[in-house]
């Protein structure tokens, strides 16, 4: 691969073709990829790197579907089997304000997904969401993968599009981009073959965007795909950026194989996930961000990611669950002030942000 012709290229507005994704992914030059990528990043971002102060709330894990690689769910029932209440995710939510009323630190958003729960219906999350939002006024809320909102039209009789309004009118703000792993349906078929297929994400996401919904896209790698579903699965990203520039951010996130129905399954290596963060940063030109979800990279490959095109870290979290259950070794929350030190170390400025990515705060 020759990089100063491929950042002529892309500096020029030309974009990466497929092939030569495909090569970069398998690249043993990963220092002139991470230093493309990170120029790159930089013009887009400068040496900004964001995060946010937020809080993981996870209404259950009882799941109906019991995917291969998910380690989280369970059936009703089992062992480890949990439901939430409405009230006792507002306790959740409480906690984390101060005796004035202002949360402590100020949570600015509530990420909240879950298993397939048929006790968990569009008026069940209708009432959370208005609960929570009258419990921590101003608190965004992005709730609610593809999946679920398929499940939810599914089990009501009420289409995708209503559904997606009822949620919005209630409370709703945003939706995180879980669910996707990798389109192409030969993958998808062994990985998750219970779950909505690839052409179905993208038509929800699709909806969701022209209703004013605002979300972000993943993809789980470092399982049974090969090089080249990788990029289809970006590909298609790009191509519905490119129709409704709904996608806040690209989060790559890697396989965590522990607890898993992956036989044979091993963890991805950092130089794949430097790689995969790279590329991303190239290949989807239309989209702002990409975020090193800390979570599931661990810390410091995290931090190095920084150096390859990520320009995002997610943020505080507070209770994890999915991935750890999954085998994840990283913190389950982190505090504003170890991001931030995360984030100077690697010679970057760090931002604090709300979910749209509007600047709230710069730490110099």
């Amino acid at each position: 691969m020759d990089f100063k012709e491929l950042k002529r290229k892309l500096s020029s507005g030309g974009r990466m073709s497929d092939a030569e994704a495909v090569e970069l992914l398998q690249t043993e030059d990963i220092f002139s990829l991470g230093e493309l990528a990170n120029s790159i990043c930089e013009k887009r971002n400068r040496k900004f790197v964001h995060f946010i102060r937020n809080r993981h709330i996870n209404p259950g894990n009882i799941c109906i579907n019991r995917c291969k690689f998910c380690a989280f769910s369970r059936s009703a029932g089992e062992k480890g089997a949990y439901a939430y209440t409405i009230p006792q995710m507002v306790d959740m939510a409480r906690a984390s304000k101060g005796s004035t009323g202002r949360p402590q630190p100020p949570v600015s958003e509530f990420h909240i997904v879950g298993g397939l729960n048929p006790d968990m219906g569009v008026d069940f999350y209708s009432e959370l969401f208005r609960a929570l939002k009258k419990e921590v006024p101003g608190v965004t809320i992005k709730a609610l993968t593809a999946v679920e909102i398929d499940y939810l039209s599914r089990c009501s009789g009420i289409k995708i599009k209503k559904i997606l309004e009822i949620l919005r009118d209630a409370g709703l703000d945003s939706m995180p981009g879980g669910g996707a792993e990798i389109f192409r349906q030969k993958v998808r078929a062994l990985l998750c073959p219970e779950k909505i297929d690839g052409k179905k994400w993208l038509n929800i996401m699709e909806t969701a965007h022209k209703t004013g919904i605002k979300t972000t896209a993943t993809m789980l790698f470092g399982h049974l795909e090969s090089f080249g579903d990788r990029v289809d699965h970006l590909r298609r990203l790009r191509a519905l950026q490119d129709k409704t520039g709904g996608f806040l951010a690209f989060i790559p996130l890697p396989f965590h194989p522990k607890n898993t129905g992956i036989k044979d399954a091993h963890p991805v290596s950092g130089l794949d996930i430097l790689r995969t963060v790279a590329v991303s940063r190239l290949y989807l030109d239309n989209f702002d961000h990409i975020k090193a979800y800390w979570i599931m990279t661990g810390e410091k490959l995290a931090q190095t990611c920084l150096l390859f095109g990520a320009d995002d870290l997610d943020g505080t979290v507070i209770e994890e669950k999915i991935a750890h259950d999954a085998g994840a070794e990283s913190k389950k929350a982190m505090t504003v002030e170890e991001i931030t030190g995360m984030i100077k170390k690697a010679g970057k400025t760090p931002v604090e942000r709300d979910t749209f990515y509007r600047r709230l705060k710069v730490w110099e």
